[in-house]
């Protein structure tokens, strides 16, 4: 946009950044599933006029709903972090064959370095192995450009568009120009079974049509204004992309740089004539060499990962250190302080029962993968959304039933990828107890709603999904509803749960305590007996000294679980303490 007088800009936050130019862009649709680092793009999308936002149940949703959307002529956008286009590579592969209507963008964030993550994997593979190309900006203003673009290719080239973020990109902010909303028509929807049908006669020559389009593809990359050379008079060269850009500038200021903006395909006609001009050619990427090994197949000679690690974030110092050009740093010895629940968490009392209990727990994403945290100790497993389900039907039929193991899964994970496993346990009978902590929200990425709170994504009242119905619906005779504060209630399900041989579901219910802002009750200790029982909760208000323990009253929210747990009563709630 070129500059004037009159332009706006705004410090903003990149995934906003990105709803910005999907909105500028004349986005219609927009479907995600909410995951860090990748939440504000919805949550910023739907404040905008005249578009359709939603939360989809799971990722493949999102984009199964955004290819929908395209297809009828709109332009359309899917967001989530990297473990959820594991969800929704279904779609994704066969949407690379069909094509699209309208433009379709998916927007993926990857997490180097796990700040939100159980795994560090990179994106950019699934956008070679599903042909599909991918681009990657570095800052906000490249975010909201990068997304305008990613349309013209898509509709372009009739293909879905991958739009790569990583967490220090997505979090970070910088100055945007504002711009007016484009006005897109939506276009005619045309039928045809051969291009929309995957069937395999249609799939086959579909086919031919990605090949070619890779072609034309590898071609036009190597024009765009985004993947661009920037010399200087040193002789060294280094090829980058995304966040990474970023820190090269600023460690080697004197370094001629390659700055690649489509991931994939690379513009690898543009690189070569890049490190022609150079005498050493250096590759700086995150994660896997990705771009390295693209570049070494082409007969581009280059360094990479004999130089950089293939975990984690690359920085600044990280750079300088390679390069020389800064001491190896001695890191500080700082006490570790590990995640803990929140002081009142739901989940806080059912954890202290398992524990208690000695029993397997096959845990699953959210919040309460905190449960695996001494003193509570508690989780087992932790694979993936809705892994604790299935893992647990998978320990009952290896141990022929005798296993006493229990799942644990959260609210929006059992609607995400719950539901089938536990349909899987009553279908095949393995006699599964599963624990669904209620807290009514996603919680870990920052309290989204999902189909069972009864709002959606604007916070509208909307049709809430009944969890015990709907258990009860998967063929599950045994389904109780307890709260999830009372311990003693908590205990007594369990405990008929796994002495059952038939699946049973117990639905432990309270909402989030941080949800409800309200002044809350508070814990009062009264002649302490220095038992440690009430430490056991891992509660953080609840602090050990050399008389007894003491409890913070700026942390405690009164839940009442510390006064439960007490074996002599020194622990009472001043339900008028405030």
């Amino acid at each position: 946009m070129k500059e004037t007088q009159n332009t706006k800009k705004e410090l903003m936050l990149t995934n906003r950044a990105v709803a910005r130019g999907a909105y500028e862009a004349g986005v219609r649709v927009l479907s995600a599933y909410p995951g860090t680092p990748s939440t504000e793009i919805a949550e910023n999308f739907v404040t905008f006029d005249g578009v359709y936002a939603e939360w989809a149940p799971n990722e493949k949703v999102a984009v199964e709903v955004a290819c929908g959307a395209a297809v009828a002529g709109a332009r359309a956008m899917a967001c989530m972090k990297h473990v959820g286009l594991n969800v929704a590579a279904d779609p994704l592969f066969t949407s690379a064959y069909t094509g699209i209507n309208g433009g379709l963008v998916i927007v993926v964030a990857d997490d180097p370095g796990m700040h939100s993550s159980q795994n560090e994997q990179d994106s950019r593979y699934y956008a070679r192995s599903s042909h599909v190309p991918m681009l990657e900006p570095s800052d906000a203003q490249e975010a909201k450009d990068f997304v305008k673009i990613a349309y013209e290719i898509s509709e372009k080239f009739d293909t879905p568009v991958l739009l790569r973020l990583t967490t220090r990109v997505a979090h970070s902010r910088s100055l945007v120009e504002l711009g007016e909303r484009e006005d897109v028509p939506l276009r005619p929807y045309e039928k045809s079974v051969a291009k929309y049908a995957m069937m395999p006669a249609n799939a086959i020559v579909r086919h031919r049509f990605v090949e070619e389009r890779d072609s034309e593809l590898a071609e036009y990359v190597n024009t765009l204004d985004i993947n661009r050379a920037e010399y200087t008079k040193s002789k060294i060269g280094v090829v980058c992309s995304g966040v990474v850009y970023e820190y090269v500038k600023e460690a080697l200021p004197d370094a001629n740089v390659f700055k690649v903006g489509t991931v994939h395909p690379l513009p690898l006609k543009a690189i070569q004539a890049f490190s022609q001009k150079v005498s050493q050619l250096f590759v700086i990427e995150e994660l896997e060499p990705f771009i390295e090994d693209q570049l070494k197949a082409a007969g581009i000679k280059c360094k990479g990962k004999d130089i950089f690690s293939l975990q984690g974030e690359i920085s600044v110092s990280k750079i300088l250190e390679k390069f020389e050009r800064l001491p190896v740093p001695v890191p500080d010895k700082v006490p570790p302080r590990p995640p803990v629940m929140c002081a009142g968490c739901p989940h806080r009392g059912v954890f202290y029962v398992l524990n208690k209990l000695k029993l397997t727990v096959n845990g699953d994403i959210g919040c309460y993968t905190l449960g695996a945290q001494p003193p509570l100790a508690a989780v087992d497993t932790v694979l993936c959304m809705g892994g604790s389900v299935t893992m647990a039907h998978g320990f009952k039929k290896a141990t022929k039933g005798v296993s006493n193991n229990v799942a644990v899964i959260g609210d929006s994970t059992f609607i995400h990828s719950g539901i089938t496993g536990l349909i899987n346990a009553v279908y095949n009978e393995s006699g599964i107890t599963l624990i669904i902590l209620d807290n009514s929200t996603t919680g870990m990425t920052g309290h989204q709603q999902h189909p069972a709170t009864g709002k959606n994504l604007k916070g509208e009242p909307a049709p809430a999904v009944l969890l015990d119905d709907l258990c009860r619906a998967c063929g599950v005779k045994d389904v109780s509803v307890v709260d999830a504060y009372d311990i003693a209630a908590v205990e007594e399900a369990v405990k008929k749960g796994i002495a059952s041989d038939k699946v049973s579901v117990i639905i432990a219910q309270r909402p989030c305590v941080l949800l409800d802002k309200s002044p809350k009750p508070k814990a009062v200790v009264n002649g302490c007996r220095k038992c440690g029982k009430c430490m056991k909760l891992g509660c953080p208000a609840i602090v050990k000294g050399a008389n007894g323990i003491s409890i913070d009253p700026a942390q405690c929210t009164g839940c009442g679980l510390c006064a439960q747990v007490c074996p002599f009563g020194c622990i009472t709630i001043d339900k008028e303490g405030r």
